[in-house]
């Protein structure tokens, strides 16, 4: 196993309060598995993804267990996280294009990294060389400054960079988002690429697009208002999800060959709770079709088939 994560509370601190961004998260990523994290902007994705690379304020750890490779991961303590950061958890961030430092040549820049963690950059160049061949940029970006790469190149240098060290674990936030069409196409079959290569065991892809989870994930995890609404293997998550929210977020997406001047497409009535002071029980229930009287409990996230997990109390098998 790769990576657990029990009941994990991470709030964000603000004026007015806690906002409760991760509210008792549980899930498992497997050796091997590429899982996708979907759902609304706001419902805490990328705050889940980055709390397992650098958690810093305004975010705070509330509680939770998390473990990688059957080791802690002390998400708590930025100084201990440091040993685990590049070698055995990295991330690919969502603004890649600007995560590289301006002022330094890639080279010195890579280099300062690696020294840092005590790895010769002599020793690591014929491998860094080998894996800038495989994602097809010239060896000659190490003699250049980040401004003199496209965006394009610039999301596959930081590919390289994230993973250089092969981490147990990836995080990648929104790496297809600000890339044309055939940019996606390539960056989304590199990270492919990357775990069959075992350049990396596992990774988590956060996205709002799931039509790129669809080409890329094994699993896919949907999140809904700091809370975990459904995972289970991508082709079910698609064709037969079983949480109303899942249903809704799946039925809102455009088919192809469909014309929607003849058939409009429908969104998700109402708005996600507040934070702050979010409802109690299901935080779904205000715009789920579905809701009934027992949706003011908090439904579990239970397994309702073999690795398909709902929260949900309509589902037949989330509460047994």
């Amino acid at each position: 196993m790769s990576l657990s994560v029990e009941n994990l509370k991470v709030y964000y601190q603000t004026l007015q309060g806690d906002a409760q961004a991760l509210d008792g998260v549980t899930f498992t990523i497997e050796d091997g598995e590429i899982m996708g994290l979907a759902g609304e902007s706001g419902c805490g994705k990328t705050t889940l993804g980055y709390s397992l690379v650098h958690l810093a304020p305004p975010k705070r750890f509330v509680g939770g267990t998390l473990t990688l490779d059957g080791e802690e991961l002390p998400i708590w303590d930025s100084e201990r996280m440091q040993s685990f950061r590049f070698k055995k958890v990295s991330i690919i961030p969502q603004y890649a294009m600007s995560a590289m430092n301006p002022t330094r040549k890639i080279g010195r820049m890579i280099a300062d990294l690696l020294e840092a963690r005590k790895v010769s950059f002599k020793d690591t160049l014929p491998e860094l060389k080998r894996r800038l061949d495989l994602v097809k940029l010239s060896h000659d970006v190490l003699n250049l400054y980040p401004i003199e790469l496209s965006g394009g190149m610039k999301q596959r240098m930081v590919m390289v960079l994230s993973t250089l060290l092969n981490p147990s674990l990836l995080v990648a936030d929104e790496v297809t988002s600000a890339l044309d069409v055939s940019s996606q196409k390539a960056v989304a079959e590199l990270l492919v690429e990357f775990r069959d290569r075992e350049f990396v065991k596992s990774m988590m892809v956060v996205t709002h697009d799931i039509s790129v989870l669809y080409q890329i994930a094994d699993t896919i995890m949907i999140m809904y208002a700091g809370k975990l609404a459904e995972k289970a293997a991508t082709n079910v998550i698609i064709n037969a999800p079983r949480h109303p929210y899942t249903q809704l977020l799946i039925s809102s997406l455009p088919e192809i060959g469909v014309k929607y001047a003849e058939k409009k497409l429908t969104g998700i009535p109402g708005n996600p709770p507040m934070l702050l002071n979010p409802p109690t029980g299901c935080r779904f229930r205000d715009r789920c079709p579905l809701a009934f009287e027992r949706c003011q409990e908090e439904p579990p996230f239970s397994e309702v088939a073999k690795g398909h997990h709902v929260a949900c109390w309509k589902v037949e098998g989330a509460h047994a």
